[in-house]
């Protein structure tokens, strides 16, 4: 009687005998928030988060700024120096590539002065909240990769200023390449501790400018302002940035957007 022959894959035996190195499966990791940030004509947050709500779950403070671009060009945060909506929200991570390409069709944010949202990765955020936004979000685990640094295009680069020197920090960032910027008014709080160490007292009345930009261009802007509205001039300018993940309503060459209807 003939035996028969089992046939098995040559990488199967080369893989056994330690030629190669079996690939592993790919882990999923569990979901977190995400920190979505928005920059809209004033009465356009109610829509936004009316969207947000209809796609998934977001816990959403907002607040009242100003734009600062003086051009018709497509500002990064708003075209002229009109009132905006600038919203924060707590959205579930493996919802983000949905809601970022709903709320740019929806709020049709491929057209310029419309607005613009991104998203910011969290370092950490309060258990409860964490547990309540995840448990809406349609997927538990994410089977996408963390954003490296390296795939980041923009960052966000803040500044915050006493009142009254918005404008001038909003020049020394237009020089280094800025377009635009958000102007939204604010109060520092008690630093005495802090102000001993940095050599600086801080007056309470603050003006908090926010930028998005390309990261080629975040160090430049940095220095900009640091040199003509930083720690060490009247302006007395606190400057920090942030990364960005993924954008809405810049524009469609700068940002890698799918045709509307077809999942990432």
């Amino acid at each position: 009687m003939e035996k028969k022959r089992i046939l098995v894959p040559v990488k199967a035996v080369a893989t056994r005998m330690g030629l190669f190195k079996a690939t592993p499966e790919p882990k999923e990791r569990p979901a977190r928030p995400k920190l979505l940030v928005g920059i809209v004509n004033r009465g356009s947050g109610r829509k936004v988060k009316q969207i947000l709500n209809d796609l998934s779950v977001a816990l959403s403070i907002t607040y009242t700024g100003y734009g600062t671009a003086k051009s018709a060009l497509l500002d990064y945060l708003g075209i002229g120096e009109t009132e905006k909506t600038i919203l924060f929200s707590l959205i579930p991570e493996t919802d983000e590539a949905r809601i970022m390409r709903e709320l740019r069709k929806q709020m049709l944010l491929y057209l310029a002065g419309k607005g613009i949202l991104f998203t910011v990765p969290l370092a950490g955020v309060s258990e409860k909240i964490a547990d309540g936004i995840l448990e809406a979000a349609e997927s538990k685990t994410m089977e996408e990769k963390i954003m490296k640094k390296e795939d980041r295009k923009f960052d966000l680069v803040i500044v915050s200023v006493r009142a009254g020197n918005a404008d001038e920090a909003m020049e020394a960032a237009r020089s280094a390449g800025a377009s635009g910027g958000t102007v939204v008014r604010a109060r520092a709080t008690e630093n005495q501790k802090a102000e001993q160490f940095v050599g600086v007292a801080l007056l309470p009345e603050q003006e908090m400018l926010m930028i998005l930009t390309k990261k080629e261009r975040t160090q430049a802007i940095m220095d900009a302002l640091s040199e003509k509205v930083g720690l060490k001039t009247p302006a007395c300018g606190v400057i920090f940035a942030l990364p960005v993940d993924k954008t809405a309503g810049i524009s469609a060459d700068e940002e890698e957007e799918r045709p509307a209807g077809k999942e990432e």
